[in-house]
């Protein structure tokens, strides 16, 4: 049984690591952080998992959480996981981080976004948690990037086409859509109920910071500079992302074909799922589960190719990728813990 410890577990992210870790027969979750919550029990602060996790929030160090654990999930912002994470990794610590700190491999794009990087000698030895492409570097690694919510819905729906050199590199743009709980549990004006109720807007139009990880990500596939117009938006629902991504292809190719490109692609991969040709898939459809679903339409008249990928943004976009992450650190199957019908209604 591994030893596993969520620091900075008081979010909707450590929440849903908790209800997806209850389930796992093979880890136990032995330290619980949470600074606001010191002393309270989990179910205190999230009554659905009275009965299920009985864990109590401690306020400890990285020091005391590396001493009870073999394998920490940071699901602290960025910033603080670069300041956490070396103190675990010295002490044998494999760590899977849910922020940005260690997506990003060149420093200078990530201080442009974000901050100055405070450990930046670690982000050579991080290895990108997309698990259907990095795989193979994810199993040995002691430091997991978890991706961003919004990066797993666009990379997973491009991939295919960037690898087969299908699609003109200058013409991609995405219009995303997100759930409000993308946006954490603390109180913000933006995500106020009276906020978002009845309303649908664009954020941070041109200047998100899931931009250059996408266009990192978007790039190593393709293996050329790609850039991409991104634009996400707020809906006014829970949970769920939705991406609407197009471009122009590379030269002719029939849906038929796009689709077996897809395919052929996702066909080993259980997380991901190619729509029939002329259905779409909806967020309802993958609600609480770690699948990424995704449908494909060629528009002839244009020449363009318009891909639909939908996920969970707190399950395949964060907590559920982490533990698919970690079950291939463990040497357990991917689909441990994880083997969940989406919710419906």
């Amino acid at each position: 049984m591994a030893r596993v410890g969520i620091y900075g577990g008081s979010g909707y992210t450590g929440q849903e690591l908790l209800r997806l870790l209850s389930r796992h027969p093979g880890v136990e979750v032995t330290a619980l952080t949470s600074r606001k919550y010191r002393g309270q029990r989990i179910n205190q602060i999230y009554p659905g998992l009275m009965g299920i996790a009985g864990q109590t929030f401690m306020d400890a160090s990285p020091e005391e959480v590396a001493a009870l654990c073999e394998i920490v999930f940071l699901a602290v912002p960025h910033g603080e996981a670069m300041a956490s994470a070396p103190v675990f990794l010295d002490r044998g610590v494999k760590v899977i981080d849910l922020s940005a700190d260690f997506r990003l491999r060149r420093v200078d794009i990530y201080e442009k976004w974000y901050q100055k990087h405070t450990a930046s000698p670690l982000i050579s030895r991080a290895v990108y948690g997309l698990p259907e492409l990095y795989r193979e570097a994810i199993v040995p690694a002691d430091l997991v990037a978890n991706p961003g919510c919004y990066p797993t819905s666009v990379i997973l729906g491009l991939a295919p086409l960037l690898r087969e050199g299908k699609i003109r590199l200058d013409s991609i743009i995405v219009d995303s859509k997100s759930g409000t709980s993308g946006a954490g549990r603390d109180p913000q004006l933006g995500s106020l109920f009276c906020e978002v109720n009845e309303g649908f807007k664009a954020y941070k139009v041109a200047a998100h910071r899931h931009t250059p990880e996408i266009e990192q990500e978007l790039s190593a596939l393709a293996g050329q500079d790609v850039r991409v117009s991104f634009v996400p938006h707020l809906i006014p629902v829970n949970r769920g992302i939705l991406s609407t991504i197009y471009g122009t292809l590379d030269g002719s190719l029939a849906a038929s074909e796009l689709h077996d490109i897809y395919r052929k692609f996702y066909e080993k991969e259980y997380f991901v799922r190619v729509c029939e040709a002329g259905t779409f898939p909806n967020i309802s459809s993958v609600r609480g589960s770690n699948f990424c679903d995704i449908g494909l339409a060629v528009e002839e008249k244009t020449g363009r190719v318009i891909i639909v990928s939908v996920i969970d943004n707190l399950i395949k976009g964060a907590a559920g990728q982490a533990i698919q992450n970690m079950n291939l650190l463990l040497g357990l199957p991917e689909t441990t813990a994880l083997d969940l019908v989406p919710l419906f209604p």
